[in-house]
C-alpha cells in the first residue's frame, strides 16, 4: 500500500511540520518508519491530519487544534478513529458534527450553529452546507481512498468523478495519477499528471510524481527537467535531491550527482 513521506504531507495538505510532529506526539496519527527512520504516512493518516489542516485554515491556533483533539480522542472509545467524525471549527473554537448536533472537543459542550438579526432580535438555526460540485468532489474524493486497497479500478472512477466535479482539486488528480502508475497503467498516469499543471498549477508534489513516473517509463532527461521543475518550487524537497543525484550518476555527471546528495543529506538531518 502507498504511504507518504512528511515532505509529501506537507505538499499535500500545507500543513506546517511542527504541526504534524505534534500530532504524532499526541498520538493522533501512528506513522510508520521508512528508510533512514523517516516516517511514512499512511491514507487514514493523512485524513486525520487533513482534519488539523481545515481547523489552521480556520485561524484556529496551533495549540488549540492538538489540545482539541487530543481531549476528543480521550472521549472516544479505542476502536473509533477520528477519521470517522467530521470535526471542524465555530469561531475558534474545534467542534465535533454527529447526528446528535455539535459539540465542542475539548469540553464536550452542545453547541447550536445559528445566526441572527440584529434588528428583529431573532434567532434561528442554520445549516451552512458546502457549494454542490465541491461537496460532490469531496464526497467521490472520500470514496476514492476508502476503495483505493481493495478495488483500486473503482477507486480510479472515483477519483475522475472528483475531478470532473472540482477540475482544480489536486489532491484528487494527484492521487488519481499515482494509483494509475501504481496499477500499471502509465500512459494515463502521465496523462493524468500532465492534465493537471493547467487547473492546479505547477505543483511540487505533482511534478516530483510526474518525474517518477518519467523515470519508469526510461525517459531520463525529461525526469530530469520534471525533478529541476519540482525543486524549483520546492527547493526543500530531499526526495527529488536524491532521485536527481542518481539520475546525473547514470547520465555520467558526478559533480552533479554530488551536489545533490549532499543537499539531500542536509535536508535529512
Amino acid at each position: 500500500m502507498h504511504s507518504y513521506g512528511v515532505t509529501d504531507v506537507e505538499k499535500l495538505l500545507r500543513l506546517p511540520r511542527s504541526t504534524i510532529r505534534a500530532l504524532i506526539k499526541a498520538g493522533f496519527v501512528a506513522p510508520t518508519r521508512g528508510p533512514r527512520r523517516s516516517w511514512r504516512f499512511s491514507f487514514q493518516d493523512l485524513i486525520v491530519l487533513r482534519t488539523a489542516q481545515a481547523l489552521a485554515a480556520a485561524k484556529v491556533p496551533a495549540k488549540r487544534i492538538t489540545r482539541a483533539l487530543k481531549d476528543l480522542r480521550r472521549q472516544l472509545p479505542d476502536e473509533m478513529p477520528l477519521s470517522g467524525l467530521a470535526i471542524g471549527a465555530v469561531g475558534n473554537q474545534v467542534v465535533v458534527r454527529d447526528g446528535a448536533g455539535q459539540r465542542r472537543a475539548d469540553s464536550g459542550q452542545y453547541l447550536l450553529a445559528f445566526e441572527g438579526n440584529p434588528e428583529t432580535g431573532a434567532l434561528s438555526i442554520v445549516e451552512r452546507p458546502q457549494p454542490p460540485r465541491a461537496a460532490d468532489a469531496l464526497n467521490w474524493y472520500e470514496q476514492a481512498v476508502a476503495l483505493e486497497r481493495d478495488d483500486p479500478e473503482a477507486a480510479i472512477k472515483a477519483y475522475e468523478k472528483a475531478i470532473a466535479a472540482e477540475p482544480a482539486r489536486l489532491d484528487a488528480r494527484i492521487n488519481l495519477g499515482r494509483l494509475l502508475h501504481e496499477n500499471g497503467k502509465l500512459a494515463r498516469a502521465e496523462r493524468a499528471y500532465r492534465d493537471a499543471l493547467e487547473p492546479c498549477g505547477d505543483d511540487s508534489t505533482l511534478l516530483y510524481n510526474l518525474a517518477v513516473l518519467l523515470e519508469d517509463l526510461d525517459r531520463k532527461p525529461e525526469a530530469l527537467d520534471a525533478y529541476k521543475a519540482a525543486l524549483r518550487h520546492d527547493p526543500s524537497l530531499s526526495d527529488a535531491h536524491y532521485n536527481v543525484a542518481l539520475l546525473y550518476e547514470k547520465l555520467g555527471r558526478p559533480k552533479d550527482a554530488l551536489r545533490h546528495m549532499s543537499q539531500y543529506r542536509r535536508l535529512n538531518k
